[in-house]
């Protein structure tokens, strides 16, 4: 309830380390060095010990030379705790000694010497962040906590058609941040189907908080991950943590073919795909004494267009007879979905284990052996396959 909502504690003792940290100091190089690498920075073939004496009693001060040991590679030579740390600098475009890929060498170093700091005084607390998260109290967490437990306490063995009849009511909210998780009010029946977060490395415009940790996510560049479904901000470790209760928002779902089924059925807060409800909607309504269906192909130039319909207009693309009289034209573009699936409606997981039940020779052994293995079918996957036989058999 909004009106309850307490907002979250931010843990700020990594922000104020990150101030903390050294600032970088490049020390030019008295002489002029002619070689590709053209920088003042760059002190041509010196050996480790003469990087040592230059940068000497100097935290944060860096230079640029060539190795001694393998000359036509550059080394950044970095000094941290009193120690001058040597690093093998590539460049492709940018630069880098690690994952990250900065524009600039400077910047590189100012990330450099932000993980050095934190990393060497907050070790233990680093590794011990993600123990006590707010992800488990306030927020995200909190309106899905009981649809979770239940979930969890369900057995294997039960019928994924009742469940998510069962199911139909549940409220659960769609939310893309810990702020507007608090203020908005519960939306009506979002089906109860698992979703894992998608993940990717994300830059963050200014000060950033983990919303699962609540503490600061430092460095200069790809300080952390963000879901690209659900907009949900945490640091790269966390992330291995956070539940499977990404509540896709439509904002962020750009298009309808090609996108992952259970992430189009949680945005559009439906059992099956709106694709294969309204294409075989329209099929079995003026189609099913139609010769040829399913075999007969429509002219693609079409198909394609009710392609583009459905990703430019959801489910209030129109796909009705006058638009499309050939009603070979919806039945290919409900095959062009099926096709277009990142992963399809029978996964890549259990194929081969359909495969194997089906040549199990004895008729019961088989269907159960069927049976089980569409138990393993993710719950969206399974209501499409399901809706998808039925049709299929009229």
């Amino acid at each position: 309830d909004a009106e309850e909502y307490q907002p979250p504690i931010w843990k700020s003792y990594l922000y104020q380390l990150q101030q903390e940290a050294p600032r970088p100091k490049r020390i030019i190089c008295p002489r002029e060095v002619i070689t590709e690498m053209s920088s003042l920075r760059f002190h041509g073939i010196i050996s480790r010990e003469q990087a040592d004496e230059i940068l000497a009693g100097i935290e944060g001060a860096y230079i640029l030379r060539e190795s001694q040991r393998q000359p036509g590679c550059y080394t950044l030579a970095l000094r941290f705790g009193n120690q001058t740390l040597n690093y093998r600098l590539f460049y492709d475009g940018k630069h880098f000694v690690g994952e990250k890929r900065f524009e600039s060498i400077h910047d590189l170093v100012t990330d450099g010497l932000i993980t050095l700091y934190i990393e060497t005084k907050a070790s233990e607390y680093i590794s011990k962040m993600t123990t006590n998260p707010i992800y488990e109290h306030i927020g995200y967490a909190t309106l899905l906590r009981e649809k979770v437990s239940r979930r969890l306490s369900r057995t294997k063995n039960e019928s994924r058609k009742a469940s998510v009849t069962s199911e139909e009511n549940t409220p659960v909210e769609k939310i893309t941040s810990l702020v507007r998780r608090a203020a908005l009010t519960q939306n009506d029946n979002h089906f109860n189907y698992e979703k894992a977060h998608n993940f990717k490395v994300h830059t963050f415009r200014g000060p950033h908080w983990c919303e699962y940790c609540a503490n600061f996510m430092w460095g200069l560049i790809a300080q952390g991950v963000r879901c690209s479904d659900c907009g949900l901000n945490v640091h790269k470790q966390c992330s291995k943590h956070v539940p499977n209760d990404c509540q896709p928002d439509l904002k962020r779902i750009k298009r309808v073919y090609c996108c992952d089924l259970t992430t189009l059925v949680k945005a559009h807060n439906t059992q099956r795909p709106m694709v294969v409800d309204s294409c075989i909607r329209e099929i079995e309504a003026r189609g099913l004494k139609s010769e040829g269906l399913y075999r007969v192909s429509g002219f693609t130039e079409h198909i394609e267009d009710v392609k583009m319909a459905f990703d430019r207009d959801g489910d209030k693309a129109d796909i009705s007879a006058s638009i499309y009289p050939d009603i070979n034209i919806i039945a290919g573009a409900l095959k062009l979905y099926f096709r277009d699936l990142p992963i399809p409606v029978i996964t890549y997981d259990t194929y081969s284990k359909f495969i194997e039940a089906a040549k199990i020779a004895n008729p019961d052994e088989r269907l159960e052996a069927i049976h089980e293995v569409l138990m393993l079918l993710p719950a969206a996957h399974y209501e499409t396959l399901r809706y998808l036989m039925i049709h299929l058999k009229k």
